[in-house]
């Protein structure tokens, strides 16, 4: 999938997910790009909303968290203390165009969206918590622009219809990224293997947004096919904020960049035959050499000739076809055996 001029099929795509952790501070959410450009992130996320975007101002029991990190917190509360505001969106932008990243957003409505196109994103991301609302992922589509899906709590049927809604409005530049909709995900529950059905399923790139301690996920994820990768990146772990808890701090984000890259470099293109280094490399296989004196006229045996590396003598499968033949020429120990060398 092309994003603006980023290739998914020639490198897996990194996002650093800003999310909450600018702490409600401008200038540390500027610095924050600059700093996740520094990490080697290909794009900086962040997420374009109100309170009123997402709920209610309402303080019945619906509205209330029940466990977890957010634990007895109100929703619109929640959502007021970690929104970016949209007064900093300009700058925002402007930051990332500076520092040479990518920059997009997850919009929450119709508001959010129209809010964004002055900016010109190059991507659309919409939230699990979102994948139910066909009529705001028809409103995506409708931009045209690659959009990236977190399956999370997403069921079966609702990701065929964010499917069939891009199809309808020949929106081909899908992606959906295997998702565990927790905070943090332990290792347990994040499913990888699910990446694979994803592709299989839907016909559409996958990637993984990730919620889960340090950066094995990730890595894993790149053998599962994973063609672009969402983590949450703090600067520093003295940063608290709404999402601190669960995101990479610059040390952690720069390694898990590094593995991610290793890995794509080990994935290779799958073909089984031979690399040139695999072929040089042939010389240490095995192959037929006079494990003593050969006199002419002697017959081969298993007690003048043997199977031994390196491999500059006859294949090894001509030790039933040399046994018992006679010698054409006197043979020196450790010589390697020539189909010349015998009658």
């Amino acid at each position: 999938m092309k994003i603006a001029n980023f290739d998914t099929n020639e490198k897996v795509f990194i996002i650093a997910e800003l999310s909450a952790n600018h702490a409600g501070d401008l200038d540390l959410a500027l610095k924050s790009i600059t700093m996740a450009k520094k990490a080697g992130a290909d794009a900086i996320k962040i997420q374009t909303y109100t309170p009123d975007s997402l709920t209610l101002n309402c303080d019945k029991d619906d509205f209330l968290i029940k466990g977890g990190l957010w634990d007895k917190r109100r929703l619109y509360e929640l959502y007021e203390s970690a929104k970016t505001p949209y007064e900093w969106h300009s700058q925002i932008f402007e930051a990332a165009q500076d520092n040479g990243i990518l920059c997009f957003s997850s919009p929450f409505c119709q508001k959010d969206i129209e809010f964004l196109k002055r900016f010109d994103p190059v991507a659309y991301k919409i939230a699990s918590f979102e994948a139910n609302d066909e009529n705001f992922i028809r409103l995506i589509a409708k931009e045209k622009k690659p959009s990236i899906v977190s399956t999370g709590i997403a069921t079966i049927n609702e990701l065929k219809k964010i499917k069939e809604i891009f199809e309808s409005e020949g929106n081909e530049n899908l992606m959906f990224l295997k998702c565990t909709s927790a905070y943090p995900a332990l290792a347990q529950d994040l499913n990888l293997r699910a990446i694979l059905s994803l592709k299989n399923e839907f016909n559409v790139e996958v990637g993984l947004s990730d919620h889960s301690p340090g950066f094995l996920a990730p890595v894993m994820a790149v053998a599962f096919g994973a063609r672009a990768i969402e983590k949450h990146f703090v600067i520093d772990k003295s940063i608290k904020s709404e999402d601190s808890a669960f995101s990479l701090d610059f040390d952690e984000f720069k390694s898990m960049v590094d593995a991610v890259r290793q890995a794509e470099k080990m994935l290779g293109e799958g073909s089984l035959e031979l690399t040139q280094k695999g072929l040089k490399n042939r010389e240490f296989a095995r192959s037929l050499y006079a494990s003593a004196n050969i006199k002419k006229g002697e017959l081969f045996s298993l007690e003048n000739v043997k199977s031994v590396r390196p491999n500059f003598g006859l294949h090894p499968s001509f030790l039933s076809i040399i046994l018992g033949k006679k010698a054409t020429k006197n043979i020196e120990f450790g010589t390697a055996l020539k189909e010349s060398d015998f009658e």
